[in-house]
């Protein structure tokens, strides 16, 4: 356990986003290794692994639920102090793991057919989307065991063992992917479906490894078998933290689901393209992403020890930092966005697409940081709520807008990802403004409770 209630706030943010950043660096490359060798089957297997891809935000949600939930929890139970508090968080949070385990498994197997071919664009990305998902499940399920794991440790100020649990599963995803997909050695190629078997494998293995840590090497939280039985109180606790951040996540399945069912008609060209550029986004997302974690128990062990002065300021330096690492991020995308787009594909009709997308999306990566941080910061707060919100206005200023354009003769993709970027802005507005309400709430709360000891 590290106490993150003393000392220099700037370096217990950058110590932990560290590890946060390589660790969720390496989750990503799951994801671009597949789609590294999933490119060169063609322009309908991409656009297909990159629908299907997309039933990660609804199983990110869940995980965000249970995740968010359980970290805010322990840094608030090891900022007071309250070991047995923080040990019952755990394990209920594993127990609930499990359930949504069996709900993603037989909800996807049951409902992924019907969604791919909703999305599709023609019968060939249809039919490699459902053998990516289908391949793909058993990993998306095993996440939130992982998550569960990952998300107590991030609470009491450790992100180590995560990385390297991590970076292992990668070199092993990267070893799988070419010989399940392209058959590599031995001579039977399973095409899409091989990727998602090489990550599924690689996740299963990730599980194991982190259990192995916990019963063996962990020592503030772990595995009690007496504790192993369904504490209805607690399941409250973390889902009413959890909820509105996953909240946030089925709403970005709804956003992705709006964009490719609005270029739909330009192709699979057009669904290849954005399918790759939505991954390299997402790769170059990940400083602001891993502040934003980092954020959360940073100021939440903060909230525990009534701490609103170093609250505050956790805030003001992840913004900061955040903000810097997005401007340079920015200036990449400008200058080579081609390049980025390039290293998937040679097409040039999916490359043109891909570098549209990443030039003029890149102009919102400075107010993305903003509202990663902020988020970060309800979940410290544990008032998760607002962000909810600030998403939802979201999709009011740009899904129903791009439906619409969709529809007009005069629609172009250009159209489409401007309207994104303005959409963007304003939700970065939003989230500031709610957080600061949020912590003069907090502010006095804090201070009421340090009266009553």
């Amino acid at each position: 356990m590290q106490d993150l209630t003393q000392g220099p706030i700037p370096k217990h943010v950058l110590r932990m986003a560290a590890p946060i950043m390589v660790g969720m660096l390496f989750q990503t490359l799951y994801f671009l290794i597949d789609l590294y060798f999933v490119a060169r089957l063609g322009d309908a297997a991409v656009a297909g692994v990159g629908a299907a891809g997309n039933v990660q935000f609804i199983v990110m949600a869940l995980t965000q639920i249970l995740g968010v939930g359980t970290m805010a929890l322990i840094s608030h139970a090891v900022g007071r102090k309250d070991r047995d508090d923080a040990n019952l968080v755990f394990n209920q949070s594993l127990l609930l793991a499990l359930a949504c385990t069996a709900v993603t498994l037989v909800g996807g197997y049951a409902l992924g057919g019907a969604y791919m071919r909703t999305l599709g664009a023609d019968a060939a990305t249809t039919q490699a989307g459902i053998d990516y998902l289908y391949w793909f499940l058993p990993g998306l399920a095993l996440q939130f065991a992982q998550i569960a794991m990952g998300s107590a440790l991030r609470g009491t100020g450790i992100a180590k063992p995560t990385m390297v649990v991590q970076m292992l599963t990668v070199v092993l995803n990267a070893i799988l992917a070419p010989v399940l997909i392209a058959g590599w050695l031995t001579g039977k190629p399973m095409g899409v479906a091989g990727a998602g078997l090489a990550t599924s494998i690689s996740i299963a293995a990730g599980v194991v490894m982190m259990a192995l840590y916990f019963a063996r090497l962990e020592k503030y939280v772990g595995f009690d078998r007496s504790q192993f039985h369904a504490r209805l109180e607690v399941w409250k606790r973390i889902l009413r933290i959890g909820l509105p951040p996953g909240g946030e996540f089925a709403l970005m399945f709804v956003y992705m689901a709006a964009i490719y069912w609005a270029i739909r008609g330009f192709g699979a060209e057009a669904q290849a393209g954005f399918g790759i550029g939505q991954r390299v986004m997402q790769a170059i997302f990940l400083p602001a992403m891993a502040i934003s974690f980092a954020t959360a128990p940073v100021a939440g062990q903060n909230v525990g020890a009534r701490r609103p002065e170093r609250v505050r300021a956790t805030f003001y330096a992840s913004a900061m930092i955040g903000s810097v690492l997005m401007l340079a991020l920015t200036a990449l995308c400008q200058w080579q966005p081609s390049w980025l787009v390039g290293v998937f594909t040679q097409e040039p009709a999916v490359i043109a697409v891909g570098a549209q997308f990443l030039g003029v999306i890149s102009l919102n990566f400075v107010a993305s940081g903003l509202i990663f941080t902020c988020s970060g910061m309800f979940q410290a707060l544990g008032d998760t709520l607002p962000a909810l919100l600030s998403s939802a206005s979201r999709m009011l200023t740009f899904a129903l807008p791009a439906l619409w354009l969709s529809t007009r003769p005069d629609f172009e993709l250009r159209q489409l990802w401007l309207l994104s970027v303005a959409s963007v802005a304003l939700q970065a507005v939003i989230s500031v403004l709610l957080l600061l309400r949020a912590l003069r709430r907090a502010d006095r709360r804090m201070a009421t409770a340090a009266a009553a000891t």
